[in-house]
């Protein structure tokens, strides 16, 4: 593999397991030297050069020991990935004020504390690299804050992108159906999960779901030299899903 990120420095967020785990995986095979975080402690399995901070990151407090910590261990930071997020299978009328409090601290709160921490600090020419969702344009159901907090994650993107260039980069991705825990948790809503996901992998003209590793590559080019010209943007990964109209092409 051509080790485009040697001499990077990043932060990953929400590294335990996922697209996290993905992304810190390819970022430290690529040279970089990352520092992950995650509510828990340190994850079975984690290769022994990646450093581990627990962190909640709806805490300001934490937000800025994990930033420290990492400036401590590496001497510069040039990377921030925001990908940590929480996901609550609800509508709006059944959405409680401790959701709003866990979600939003998680998926929009997070995202900010953490971008303001890191964009003082950062070298010229560094990365932020947040992980959006298709949900920001296209609602899913039963995801109501969900949807909201990913449509923020995008607005902030444009306006770090305008405010901090050129010194900073800042992009989004927006996955669309990545297997992973949370991809179950939202076809387990329908009344026929089965048929909920046959239908929407129908509606993939790349012919399968995503993987982890989709998310990871496009990250790790965003992160890289080669993407020096690319800011501002919210790039949807999804398998040309919604490129298509609503109609099932496996109908047709």
């Amino acid at each position: 593999m051509v080790q485009r990120l040697t001499g990077k420095t990043v932060i990953v967020t929400g590294g335990r397991q996922g697209i996290g785990r993905a992304i810190v995986e390819r970022f430290t095979a690529e040279g970089a030297r990352v520092m992950t975080c995650g509510r828990g402690p340190r994850p079975a399995g984690l290769d022994a050069q990646i450093l581990w901070q627990t962190t909640d990151v709806a805490d300001r407090a934490q937000v800025d020991q994990l930033v420290n910590a990492t400036l401590s261990a590496f001497g510069e930071l040039s990377t921030l990935v925001n990908n940590a997020g929480v996901q609550i299978e609800k509508t709006i009328v059944d959405t409680s004020d401790d959701d709003w409090d866990q979600l939003m601290g998680v998926n929009a709160k997070g995202v900010f504390l953490a971008c303001r921490a890191c964009i003082p600090r950062m070298v010229a020419g560094a990365s932020i690299i947040n992980i959006g969702s298709i949900s920001a344009t296209t609602a899913d159901p039963g995801l109501a804050l969900y949807n909201a907090s990913k449509a923020f994650v995008q607005g902030l993107t444009r306006s770090i992108a305008v405010d901090h260039g050129p010194a900073i980069r800042c992009n989004a991705i927006s996955p669309g159906w990545i297997m992973t825990g949370m991809a179950d948790a939202a076809f387990a809503l329908a009344g026929d999960p089965v048929a909920a996901k046959s239908d929407a992998l129908a509606r993939h003209p790349a012919g399968r779901f995503g993987r982890p590793d989709d998310i990871a590559s496009l990250a790790a080019w965003l992160a890289s030299d080669e993407a020096g010209f690319a800011s501002g943007q919210c790039y949807t990964l999804d398998g040309g899903m919604t490129a298509g109209s609503p109609l099932n092409p496996g109908l047709f």
